[in-house]
């Protein structure tokens, strides 16, 4: 395809292209209604205003109410301060904020090089990712988490790694499986920020109690345990190992532990060779897929954390691959067996998302170390050099005109990002909205 040359050319292909997705975002997958914020607002609201119990709430006429650690719910406090309306706008905004930085590290800053015209191609091809328009239909916080992990990664590549660990540990305080990436930075030598992690989580989590101790105790002790909170195993938003399992009718446990410690066996060996060969970008990746396969739910909307296994992709010379599989991505292909997953077509299709992440776990490029990237398995003290003048660059992706995966960047070109663009991961916890009838419907997807 030849791309116009011309800015009246380009001004017409981004009014029709502009045209084209906000037709497809208004028919094809419909407003989820802010499901999930609703669920968060009531709860807070019902809390502090009329002195009901956190977790006894639920959204009317649903069975469905706020299961997210307590420190969640404190950090939303300020949503006690306004109206829905007003909430709503501000969901939109922080997740708006929270997608303009996670690309800007994603692309090491490099999508100014493309000017209007390839960012607006980019927020196109952006605004048809099916995980993106959930997130922000939902009013989920999915794009908060991966911010905070990868503004730790950025931190641990600009000799700024007195604050690193931070984001991670607020993240997995907010939500659980962001934990794993703590496990990362055990791996790759990076002790003070992994305890730095830890502490932040211990601290969050320690004044949720204070502030709430008796939402805290049934949390820690009843609520975290009840899978029914969440939603449905086998409903098929939840692209999950257990996901399949339970699709495929497999209810033992031991079974999904089984392919649990099979899937971090991998990432280990996987993420040791990223972090031996100074390929921060993708151990974070990896990290993050793993996350999301192991987490015992993963919803659709929490595969925005797969963005940053594009920008490996993408630095690795795969753009024709990482435009499949984004496309794919944005088809929302497994609503094809909302009804029905029984069969070998049912096993594969409604599955489709889970393939792609774990073949991103098996497949994705690592152990290519740039010149200028400092070794990983270091000591906690040690600080990144600074960025060498003639480092090379790599083009970045979002916003480019070339690869159809808009959302997707270079990892490890310059700048914040250098050796070290990374990922995170979905977690188990979250508000859910019940099935309906019809899958592209505002009330059709349990969400986390």
């Amino acid at each position: 395809m030849t791309l116009p040359r011309t800015d009246r050319g380009r001004l017409l292909l981004v009014v029709a292209l502009a045209a084209a997705v906000t037709a497809f975002t208004a028919t094809v997958p419909l407003l989820r209604d802010w499901f999930d914020l609703r669920v968060y607002y009531g709860a807070v609201n019902s809390w502090i205003h009329h002195g009901g119990r956190l977790y006894d709430y639920r959204v009317p006429g649903t069975t469905y109410g706020f299961t997210y650690p307590p420190f969640a719910a404190v950090s939303m406090l300020p949503m006690a301060l306004v109206g829905l309306r007003t909430a709503i706008a501000g969901s939109l905004l922080l997740n708006l904020a929270a997608l303009a930085w996670i690309l800007h590290i994603l692309t090491e800053g490099g999508w100014r090089r493309h000017g209007w015209f390839g960012c607006t191609l980019g927020a196109c091809l952006l605004a048809l990712f099916e995980p993106l328009r959930d997130t922000f239909s939902f009013g989920q916080v999915n794009l908060l988490l991966l911010a905070l992990v990868l503004t730790d990664a950025w931190l641990l590549t600009t000799g700024r790694e007195r604050w690193a660990g931070v984001g991670i540990g607020l993240a997995a305080a907010v939500k659980l499986t962001p934990a794993l990436f703590i496990g990362l930075l055990l791996l790759a030598g990076r002790r003070r920020a992994a305890a730095v992690a830890t502490a932040v989580t211990a601290a969050a989590t320690g004044l949720a109690a204070w502030i709430a101790p008796d939402a805290s105790r049934f949390y820690w002790t009843e609520a975290l345990w009840d899978t029914n909170r969440v939603g449905r195993l086998d409903y098929v938003s939840n692209q999950s190992l257990q996901g399949i399992l339970a699709r495929l009718g497999v209810a033992d446990r031991a079974v999904w532990a089984a392919a649990v410690v099979v899937v971090l066996g991998i990432w280990a060996w996987r993420t040791r060779r990223a972090v031996t060969a100074a390929d921060w970008p993708a151990a974070f990746a990896l990290t993050g897929l793993t996350a999301c396969l192991v987490s015992p739910i993963t919803w659709v909307h929490h595969l925005v954390w797969l963005l940053p296994s594009f920008a490996v992709l993408i630095r690795a010379g795969h753009a024709r691959v990482t435009g499949v599989l984004y496309a794919v991505l944005c088809t929302s292909v497994v609503w094809l067996w909302f009804h029905d997953a029984s069969g070998v077509d049912g096993f594969l299709g409604s599955n489709t998302y889970t393939w792609i992440t774990l073949g991103l776990l098996l497949w994705l490029p690592v152990g290519q170390p740039r010149a200028d990237s400092p070794p990983l398995r270091r000591s906690t003290s040690a600080t990144a050099p600074a960025p060498s003048a003639t480092a090379p660059e790599t083009t970045p992706a979002v916003g480019h005109p070339d690869p159809p995966s808009g959302a997707t960047a270079t990892g490890v070109a310059r700048g914040p990002g250098r050796g070290l663009s990374s990922n995170a991961s979905s977690e188990p916890t979250g508000s859910t909205r019940p099935a309906a009838s019809n899958p592209q419907s505002s009330s059709s997807r349990a969400s986390s």
